[in-house]
């Protein structure tokens, strides 16, 4: 038996934050199952996101709390959200409107990383097609 049977079989939210205060949380599309995202939640933002459906995250960046799409308008609506085992990562099944990445593209998961013919990593592009040009979506109005 897990020496944290206690934990792995409660049913109580009790979230192992990092000594940041932070979660990892996984986001993925609930139709299709692709990991879009990989981002941190502090309390607020795991509080917020079940209040209101939306996911919210923390920047470790920029040392703030943000809602998915408040910049770009391509919001996170949250289908579904588990807990690990040991409740030290998050994953949220979502419905993502245009992009999930700032770069532009669907999901922050855009490159392959292979071993090329003479032994040593090689990265390529896959799926990066850009959904919307980031430097017109990010930049500061004047």
């Amino acid at each position: 038996m897990s020496h944290n049977h206690t934990l792995e079989e409660s049913l109580a939210l009790t979230p192992k934050f990092d000594a940041a205060g932070l979660v990892t949380c996984v986001a993925t599309d609930a139709v299709t199952g692709d990991v879009l995202m990989v981002a941190h939640m502090n309390d607020e933002a795991l509080r917020k996101t079940i209040a209101t459906g939306d996911a919210w995250y923390y920047s470790r960046s920029r040392k703030a709390l943000w809602r998915k799409g408040e910049s770009s308008g391509h919001v996170q609506r949250v289908v579904e959200m588990r807990m690990d085992c040991d409740q030290d990562a998050i994953w949220i099944k979502v419905e993502q409107a245009g992009a999930a990445c700032h770069t532009g593209r669907r999901s922050c998961f855009y490159r392959a990383v292979t071993k090329g013919d003479d032994g040593a990593a090689k990265v390529s592009f896959v799926d990066a097609e850009q959904v919307f040009d980031p430097a017109k979506v990010y930049s500061d109005p004047k």
